[in-house]
């Protein structure tokens, strides 16, 4: 039995794990890289395995840098089915054929750049995208829906069991029992586990017990701040930004899990009188879906989120929130000058919407930028959070003027507490954990605390394309 580490090894994107037994190959997570010209770099390589070798992937849920690649590897001859939640695969039908229209558009806008520089390009060297709409539509035809708790066998020899991971919605942790030979092993895919008491999903799932555990550890190394402390600190951006200074509030937001987080945030805020009239607007073509599937889901929503629908059902006062559809309702935005608060995707900032509306707002100092969610490395979020005070956009030079405001309370992954917190409730350590899905510095923090604080052994940080034996 072998286990290859192909994605989210030393950094947080692009989340793949090969598994092999002498029967058969699964893929657990298909997902893309993100942050800048070396992502794409390794979203264009070559698969390091045939995918028409591939019998079956399990995904733990919809977010582009765990599922994002699923359309390429069945493009390149993948024909087996994923197994995923019925949440997850409603959310994949929006987001697949969302990724791939950006992917078109973006490669478009390359082209055209190319070729305006020289006349002289063929059309066997323009940029290709990675997949497009058509490909990801017949993609989803693949996917196989699975419920929380039940068990499944998706391979002769292999059983597992998805478990609510409380991160969006959908989101699972994989419990998957292997038998090879006469050998069964209980593998666990943490996937990304959510912050306890977070928006709109329930708290991870514990798991007792496994003898090869993959943990995240995108916020291995550090404490969110508390809840309360992190909606002062959100009021205070929002009333000091279209109150005080007049200008207009940028959120850059997942479209799935983030913005429905925010949006029940800011009624609930609202509700509550500590935020006034505003002007929210969500400039995401898969938004008002992606928040639909939400509302179709809310049997596995928090009570909290539950009462906030009511209230909203019930009540006529309320903040005016608007779904921008179209191309032209979102370049109208442009010319708003004040009192918006604006959710776009994508949430790192390099592709979307979100990157018009930066442009737009980040010059001037009476705005400001909310960050509320991880910036990968060498995306233009990053830069914003690390200070840069000119970012290039479109090719154009932005002068950062606007106040950026970083608040990590709201972030959709465990921080460090409560990461060990999950891993605590392991009767026996694991006979192997490896530390996946987070920077070096932060998989180092998380593996030192795993074994000074819960006393395990055999803790490891896998690199990239590395290979176990089991």
């Amino acid at each position: 039995m072998q286990l290859t580490f192909l994605g989210a090894a030393g950094e947080v994107t692009g989340s793949c794990y090969l598994l092999e037994t002498e029967d058969w190959r699964m893929l657990v997570d298909c997902g893309m890289f993100q942050g800048g010209r070396e992502a794409d770099k390794k979203n264009r390589t070559a698969f390091n395995f045939d995918p028409e070798t591939i019998d079956c992937v399990l995904l733990t849920h919809a977010h582009i840098d765990h599922s994002g690649l699923l359309p390429r590897l069945s493009a390149w001859g993948f024909r087996g089915p994923v197994f995923a939640t019925s949440a997850t695969i409603d959310l994949l039908h929006v987001m697949l054929k969302d990724s791939a229209h950006i992917q078109e558009k973006e490669t478009e806008w390359r082209n055209k750049t190319r070729r305006g520089r020289s006349r002289a390009v063929s059309a066997l060297q323009e940029y290709a995208p990675l997949y497009t709409v058509a490909q990801a539509e017949s993609f989803l035809n693949q996917l196989r829906s699975v419920n929380y708790n039940t068990e499944y066998f998706p391979l002769s020899g292999a059983r597992c069991i998805f478990r609510d991971a409380g991160h969006i919605l959908g989101s699972a942790i994989i419990e998957l029992w292997v038998t090879n030979g006469s050998h069964t092993r209980k593998f666990v895919f943490s996937g990304d586990l959510g912050q306890p008491g977070h928006p709109i999903v329930c708290d991870p799932t514990p798991i007792d017990h496994a003898d090869i555990l993959l943990v995240e550890s995108t916020y291995g190394n550090r404490l969110h701040r508390n809840m309360d402390d992190t909606l002062d600190e959100l009021v205070h951006a929002i009333n000091n930004t279209l109150v005080e200074k007049g200008g207009n509030v940028i959120i850059p937001a997942f479209t799935v899990g983030r913005t429905q987080d925010l949006l029940f945030l800011l009624i609930d805020l609202y509700r509550e009188g500590k935020l006034g009239e505003m002007d929210i607007y969500v400039d995401s073509p898969m938004a008002l879906a992606a928040t639909g599937i939400t509302m179709k889901h809310i049997a596995v929503l928090d009570r909290e989120t539950q009462e906030a629908m009511q209230w909203m059902r019930a009540n006529d006062k309320k903040p005016r929130i608007r779904f921008i559809q179209d191309v032209e309702e979102s370049m109208q935005l442009n010319t708003v000058q004040q009192g918006a608060i604006i959710i776009s995707a994508s949430g790192m900032c390099d592709a979307g919407r979100i990157k018009y509306h930066l442009k737009y707002n980040l010059n001037r100092p009476e705005c400001s930028i909310i960050i509320t969610g991880f910036q990968a490395a060498r995306t233009l979020g990053r830069r914003l959070v690390d200070g840069a005070r000119v970012v290039r956009i479109f090719g154009q030079d932005i002068v950062v003027r606007a106040d950026i405001y970083t608040i990590g309370g709201l972030s959709a992954h465990a921080d460090q507490k409560a990461l060990l917190d999950w891993l605590g409730h392991f009767k026996k350590p694991p006979a192997r954990t490896f530390v996946v899905h987070g920077e070096p510095g932060n998989a180092a923090s998380l593996a030192s605390a795993i074994q000074d604080t819960l006393h395990w052994q055999h803790v490891a940080i896998p690199e990239q394309k590395s290979a176990v034996t089991l």
